[in-house]
């Protein structure tokens, strides 16, 4: 099976593992608005999680859930982070924001009973040693929370209106909370269940993680509206400091090239069984959306 046609395979598998989760859960307008959140995108973060089990002899069916569930943390960061009070974007993945099609209270809503929905499909039994599935649970409260996404955004609220801009080091330290914390949790989801040495997946993770952002920032400067489905030079606009602005285009592009390079490097001693997972850093660096 190719590269897209494995992440495919992926998108089908979480869609529906997410679909049968909310199909009980009635049709209010806060669990339409989840549905609507959780439908399509990349589902990266879930490959990682399938992939990362399955080098460490973790079936599909064993790891879906925690799949599903980084998906569901995911998507709860998406609507909050498209909030008025936060980035105030009126579009995502080529479709109005929660905030927009619904209200704010109903995105506020659904984006907090989605978090919930995460650890809620984290519980569920599915073959793995207790400790490891709490182990999953603790890191993910970990990843999500003021160590990790939220402290992100934080930092990133913090930057728009702060008089000196971010350095290098500080954009990266940004990056790491804000988008990095979730990647890492979603690659190194597969040793913990399998109560194996997660050093490889997260320094493979931690490489990913900020090639993933320095793409989405060349995206914002350079992309198209129609291929992103988001809106495109707001950096710029905003005025914020990205990998784009302090490296410069060619730069970032070196930049996200060497770090594809470290992910495929930290992936070394798994030999041809991690292609899946050298293919998908490289699909990172080479997406149009």
């Amino acid at each position: 099976m190719s590269f897209p046609d494995r992440l495919a395979a992926v998108q089908r598998m979480v869609e529906e593992r997410l679909d049968h989760r909310l199909a009980g859960m009635g049709d209010e307008p806060v669990v339409q608005a989840m549905r609507y959140a959780v439908t399509g995108g990349k589902r990266l973060r879930a490959f990682l999680v399938l992939e990362g089990a399955a080098l460490h002899g973790i079936a599909d069916h064993q790891s879906l859930d925690a799949a599903a569930a980084i998906e569901a943390m995911h998507a709860y960061s998406l609507v909050h982070d498209d909030l008025p009070c936060m980035d105030d974007d009126d579009m995502r993945r080529g479709q109005p924001t929660v905030h927009v099609k619904w209200d704010e209270a109903t995105a506020v809503l659904a984006g907090d009973a989605l978090q919930a929905l995460a650890f809620d499909l984290l519980t569920h039994p599915s073959g793995v040693a207790e400790r490891a599935q709490l182990a999953l649970v603790a890191g993910m409260a970990h990843a999500a929370g003021a160590m990790g996404m939220v402290l992100g955004q934080a930092l990133d609220i913090a930057a728009e209106t702060a008089v000196t801009p971010l350095t290098l080091s500080e954009v990266e330290r940004l990056q790491q909370g804000k988008t990095g914390a979730l990647i890492n949790w979603a690659a190194t989801a597969g040793p913990v269940m399998a109560l194996a040495d997660p050093g490889p997946m997260r320094r493979y993770a931690t490489a990913l993680g900020l090639a993933f952002q320095i793409a989405d920032d060349i995206l914002d400067a350079t992309g198209d509206e129609a291929k992103t489905g988001k809106r495109v030079g707001k950096d710029a606009g905003a005025g914020k400091a990205t990998f784009v602005s302090l490296l410069g285009l060619e730069g970032a592009q070196s930049r996200a090239r060497a770090l594809v390079a470290e992910a495929e490097a930290a992936l070394a001693g798994y030999g041809d069984r991690a292609a899946y997972l050298v293919a998908a850093a490289r699909f990172v660096i080479a997406r149009e959306m």
